[in-house]
């Protein structure tokens, strides 16, 4: 593949429990990034439906989420990462948080999809009400990782509470040799406001990979609040697009994704020859 320069878009949504009104935004989406000659359209977490808290709406691989998405990335000629939507499991008493990319030559899913590792619990005061959350309640984990290979550079995907786990990241640049790793999130107002930015640039940094991280923004409803702030990080730790204030704005971040730079900056900086693994005695 050309280790040149291509455009991305990095999406920031405020979805409801509708899926129409969801799609309609995507639609959208895609017809911006197609405008800014874009290569690939990277959507949030629960870009589909957000705030069902049950397995009952959820869907298989070939249901009418992924079927809309692979139609739209065809028709405007955009790779498609779906952040994260409800995959209907086996047994149907839980389902999935999946990822997939789809590659819009073939209007069809590309590779493996991801299934989210780090489940989202926590007895912190991060809702609307001060509550907590417990994603493993109506999630199952997945277990293993996923990349992708595209026209742009191979892609490793994670999502959202994955980003506090580095070995996640350190697993997709020096196993799968990612170049860009996608971190698309619902990440809720406390805790974004927290840490989002440092922890994504940290993720970019040690892994001297572009992130790109599509975003949740605003009010979902009552109990639910998203931070927004979608950016894109190149692997020198630099913000290089970003979503702008107010951060409950729906739209696109559009980035150039320099493969050149990627290489530049591990042949100066080879982090991949000097790794060593550590093991720590007690």
């Amino acid at each position: 593949m050309p280790r040149g320069r291509h455009r991305i878009a990095c999406a920031q949504m405020t979805s409801t429990a509708d899926f129409q009104h969801n799609l309609q935004t995507v639609t959208e989406l895609c017809k911006r990034a197609k405008a800014e000659a874009c290569e690939a359209l990277f959507l949030p977490e629960a870009f589909a439906r957000i705030g069902a808290t049950d397995a009952s709406y959820a869907e298989p691989l070939d249901g009418p989420i992924v079927r809309a998405c692979c139609a739209l990335a065809k028709e405007y000629g955009l790779w498609m990462s779906l952040g994260g939507y409800a995959e209907r499991d086996g047994d149907g008493r839980k389902r999935f948080n999946s990822h997939v990319m789809i590659d819009p030559r073939s209007g069809e899913i590309s590779g493996d999809v991801y299934r989210k590792i780090h489940l989202f619990d926590t007895d912190a005061a991060v809702g609307v009400d001060g509550g907590g959350m417990r994603e493993s309640d109506y999630t199952r984990a997945g277990t293993t990782l996923a990349s992708y290979d595209t026209t742009f550079g191979k892609v490793g995907a994670s999502i959202c509470y994955d980003l506090r786990f580095p070995d996640v990241y350190q697993a997709l640049r020096f196993e799968h040799e990612a170049d860009v790793i996608c971190v698309p999130s619902a990440f809720t107002k406390s805790t974004g406001q927290a840490h989002w930015e440092v922890l994504l640039r940290a993720r970019a940094i040690e892994t001297q990979c572009y992130v790109v991280a599509a975003a949740q923004a605003g009010k979902h409803g009552e109990t639910r609040e998203s931070y927004g702030h979608a950016m894109v990080i190149d692997p020198w730790g630099r913000i290089v697009a970003k979503m702008d204030d107010p951060s409950n704005e729906v739209g696109i971040a559009v980035a150039e994704i320099d493969l050149a730079l990627v290489d530049s900056i591990r042949t100066q900086m080879p982090l991949a020859e000097h790794r060593r693994r550590v093991r720590a005695e007690f």
